[in-house]
């Protein structure tokens, strides 16, 4: 690995720290706007050179935008791919700037700058992905911080803007606002109670969509959705903040509901479910990453329910975190190929629990 962690503000993680409101179902806020440079090719057409200006001139502004005045700045084509997907699996830079597509590469003038919770990724989709991402339910609060960003950079960069489109951007679903919000929510319950068809159904009807942990493309595991507007044309950010907002607050109240009726009708099978995860993880020898954010997922459920007590949410974090492929293999000291990786994760998650295993104690009948 050739990247420096202790460059990376607060790590890079301060948003899975469990802080953020509704900490215990909601992991993340993520706030995303597109832009892009008036009068330049899109990136997905432009040549090596116009990437490497747009590139300039985006750090160039970013070094100058309170926002980011201690942010670190990553050129994404000069890591090697452990380093890149490791980027990845903190949420920090999209598949396709990490050039992890099936066949993909990294474009020349992919950059990251990294400021904390906000950042701006250089030469993906578009000139500009700038984002903010946060623990917990915080719409507004990761809003307020990219709104900040945006008339920063805005006041240094000439933005392609058009008076009845908006903001330009490469993909016509983004045009408009340019504003993408995610929220990243666990769902055992529905899932447990089979409600969760239904749920997503409705979802589409209003507009929203579904994804898995890593965003678009990505698959569903350990119960975790990723619920995003699907649209950006038409409405103002504030008005689609508001009704993101309110669908993801009554998908939250679905959720506890379904914890609740499962623990009045079924309170054995769901002790014996959780429990199990847990003695799995805390003495598996060998352990996937799929099976691992599964059995996650129950613990992370228990704790929820307050059948596990003192074991905290931010410790699950974590070790969703750092049981990916990229992560592992560099707190092991191993390679992302490596054949024992599985038992590498095993041994990681055993210990990381070792600690708070003496506290943890299943309840009496």
């Amino acid at each position: 690995m050739t990247i420096d962690l202790s460059l990376l503000p607060d790590g890079g993680i301060s948003w899975a720290d469990a802080s953020g409101p509704d900490g215990h179902i909601v992991l993340s806020t993520r706030i995303r706007l597109a832009r892009n440079l008036q009068a330049t090719v899109f990136t997905t057409r432009a040549r090596d050179q116009d990437r490497e200006r747009i590139r300039e001139q985006v750090v160039g502004a970013s070094r100058e935008a309170k926002s980011l005045a201690d942010a670190a700045v990553f050129r994404v084509e000069g890591l090697d791919r452990a380093d890149r997907q490791l980027l990845y699996e903190r949420h920090l830079i999209s598949k396709e700037l990490a050039g992890l597509e099936a066949g993909g590469a990294v474009r020349p003038g992919a950059a990251l700058v990294l400021g904390g919770d906000i950042g701006v990724m250089v030469n993906e989709e578009d000139h500009l992905r700038m984002q903010s991402l946060h623990s917990g339910f915080a719409l507004q609060r990761a809003y307020a911080a990219l709104e900040r960003l945006d008339g920063e950079l805005g006041a240094r960069l000439p933005f392609a803007f058009h008076p009845e489109f908006g903001y330009l951007t490469a993909c016509p679903t983004n045009a408009g606002t340019g504003l993408r919000a995610s929220v990243l929510i666990h769902l055992p319950g529905l899932v447990l109670t089979k409600e969760i068809a239904k749920v997503l159904q409705g979802l589409s009807q209003v507009g929203l969509t579904f994804r898995g942990l890593y965003g678009e493309g990505s698959e569903v595991v350990g119960n975790f959705f990723q619920l995003s507007n699907q649209t950006t044309l038409g409405k103002s950010e504030e008005e689609l903040l508001d009704h993101l907002g309110k669908i993801v607050r009554q998908v939250i109240e679905y959720e506890e509901q379904a914890r609740q009726v499962l623990l009045r009708d079924a309170p054995s099978v769901i002790e014996d479910k959780v429990w199990r995860a847990y003695g799995l993880l805390r003495y598996a020898r060998s352990l996937s990453f799929e099976e691992t954010m599964n059995l996650l997922s129950g613990v992370r459920l228990g704790v929820g329910l307050n059948l596990i007590k003192d074991l905290g949410v931010y410790t699950l974090n974590k070790l969703m975190i750092f049981t990916q492929p990229a992560h592992l293999a560099y707190v092991a000291g191993r390679a992302l190929a490596d054949p024992d990786l599985a038992i590498a994760r095993a041994t990681f998650v055993r210990r990381s629990l070792e600690d708070e295993a003496g506290r943890i104690r299943p309840q009496a009948n």
